[in-house]
This record gives C-alpha cells, structure tokens and sequence, in this order.
C-alpha cells in the first residue's frame, strides 16, 4: 500500500510539472511574439489638434520598430473621459494605448464621480514630453499683449471669450488661473478637441486661446495667430521672442502641457518593457525630435516610473489649485 502511494504520488508530481511547462510553453510565446496585430492610440480629442499630431508623428516611428500597423484613433468628448474610459475598459494585452495629456492629472480633481479610478486603471509606459502653451490671438486681434487683454477683460466683464479643446485640459486650466491671478472675468468656451477650437478661433467665433505649442506653432509660423505670452515659468527655446504671462505681469502665473503613453492596467510587464523600449526609439527618431524642437516639447523618454511619479505630482499640485481657485469643470 505504502508503495502504490509513493508511485502515485510520483505520477501526479510529473503530472503537474508537466502541466505547468505546458502553460510555460502556452505563455511565453505571447509575450514574446508581440505585437501580432495592429496596435490602437487613443486620442481623446478630435483630430487636428496638437495631442493628435503628437500621437500620429510617434505612431508612425514606433509602427516602424514593431513591425505591425499602430493606427491612431480618436474618440473626444466630456473633457478626454470618453477615450480615457475607452482604454481603462479595453483588454489588458498591449494592443490599445492611451496618448494622456494634462487633462488626465487634472479630471480626478475637476470630475466627482469618474467612470475608472486614474491611479488604479493604467499602467505607465513613457512620459514622451512637456510643453508651453501659448496665449494666441487672431493677426487682426486688438489684443496686442498679456496687458491689453487684462485691460479689455476689466473694461468688459465676461465678454471676452476663450477657447479650449476640452473641460478640464490645458488650455481650460490656463485660462482659469489666468482669470483668478489677473483679476478677469472671461467666458470659456470649451471644444472636443483643438482643432475645432482653433477653427473658431480663426473664424472670430472666440477671442483668444491658451493653446499647447503643438497645435498653435504651425499657425504662428504662418502668421495666422499672434503670440501674445507662453505659460511656463522661464521662456521656452522655441518661443525666446514671447514673454511669459508671469513676466507680462501676471505674478506666480506657471502652467504645463505633457504627453504620456499609457496601457490599461494589467498589461503583462514584458510588453510594457517592450512598448516602452521602442516608443523611446521612435521619440529619438529625427523626424519626432524636429516637431519637438519646433514646438518647444522638452522630451521625457525614461522608464515607465519617470511617467507615473510625474503626473501623481502633477495631480497633486492641480488639486491644490483647483480647491484654492475655486475651478470647476463647466
């Protein structure tokens, strides 16, 4: 008896190791061959705007490195929550990205009652970079300077109108602290996405915009939009000749754009390694870093912690604000 349990024993000992070689066996190659179809972006605004040329430019290269397709999608709406809450819901295999911008640190303290938990539903892979943006106005605008529009917004009380791509983005924010450090009243009027912001704002529908540097430079190079302050602290290399909103007389005046590339949580950490590996090739290609250059993007390209550690702060610090400003999402 005590031999036929030994014997048995060993069968089922051989029996479950070769039950996990196989599931070894059944794993690994999904790791290894990835990616095997085509690999989605996903922009939360519409197409056009300066989040969408960013997506595209990487898209391109990484699509190079990888071998497969990676198209980029774009689904706006309620403030990036749309596309945002498209990815946190997505399969966790490495095959649908989120291109994250400001409005992802900004949504939890702006937006009560979110369709996904920010810190719990994304997985980090790189932070691709961090820009100005840039107060802009049409050539035929009166607006001249930062002063004249403090000055013409004192005079008008919420007359004066200023674009966004969306509820709680960049150019939203800026805007709302532009309004509490200045002392204005100005009427925002938000948008899904840039491009249909700046469409107005070419059209004379809106006054003015606190765009990202990636969707107003090609404008101000054309001269189809006049620059009129940047938001960051110190002037950025790409806009040497523009003052700053702080220096223009708004003190304590500071604001950021940035780009991210996130997965949905539970993404195995081999493809994570591997998206971030060749996302930083393609943000080191000539053709990624001569967009950087022209719109003043500093280029982040660390490992996934670089983004994660980056925007918790970020959270924290625009959740400060927005309690101490008083700024809501509408």
């Amino acid at each position: 008896m005590q031999n036929f349990l030994k014997s048995s024993l060993r069968k089922l000992g051989v029996i479950v190791t070769l039950a996990a070689s196989l599931s070894s066996i059944a794993t690994f190659p999904a790791f290894a061959d990835y990616p095997e179809k085509v690999v989605r972006i996903i922009v939360p605004f519409s197409p056009g705007g300066g989040t969408d040329l960013i997506a595209r430019t990487l898209g391109a290269d990484m699509s190079k490195e990888l071998g497969q397709t990676v198209i980029v999608e774009n689904k706006p709406g309620a403030g990036t929550i749309i596309g945002t809450d498209a990815v946190a819901k997505s399969a966790p295999d490495g095959y649908t990205l989120l291109m994250a911008t400001f409005a992802h640190a900004v949504n939890p303290s702006l937006q009560p009652k979110l369709p996904y938990a920010t810190d719990k539903a994304f997985a980090p892979i790189i932070l691709i970079g961090r820009s100005p943006n840039v107060l802009v106005v049409k050539p035929e605008s009166p607006y001249k300077t930062v002063q004249d529009v403090i000055a013409a917004a004192k005079a008008k009380p919420g007359r004066l109108t200023f674009a966004s791509q969306g509820n709680g983005t960049s150019a939203h924010l800026a805007g709302e602290i532009f309004k509490n450090l200045a002392k204005v009243d100005l009427t925002h009027i938000p948008y899904k996405g840039a491009g249909p912001a700046l469409t107005d704002l070419l059209g004379g529908q809106v006054d003015m915009m606190f765009g990202t540097a990636a969707a107003v430079t090609p404008y101000i190079q054309s001269g189809r939009l006049r620059a009129l302050g940047a938001t960051t602290a110190q002037r950025s290399p790409a806009f040497s000749s523009v003052p700053t909103i702080a220096e223009s007389g708004v003190a304590g005046y500071a604001a950021e754009s940035w780009y991210g590339l996130y997965a949905p949580a539970g993404t195995p950490p081999e493809v994570i390694a591997k998206l971030n590996a060749i996302a930083k090739k393609a943000i080191m290609t000539e053709t990624f870093r001569k967009r950087a250059q022209d719109e003043g993007l500093i280029i982040g390209a660390g490992v996934p912690a670089e983004l994660d550690t980056y925007v918790r702060g970020e959270e924290a610090r625009w959740k400060k604000i927005v309690k101490e400003n008083n700024i809501a999402a509408n």
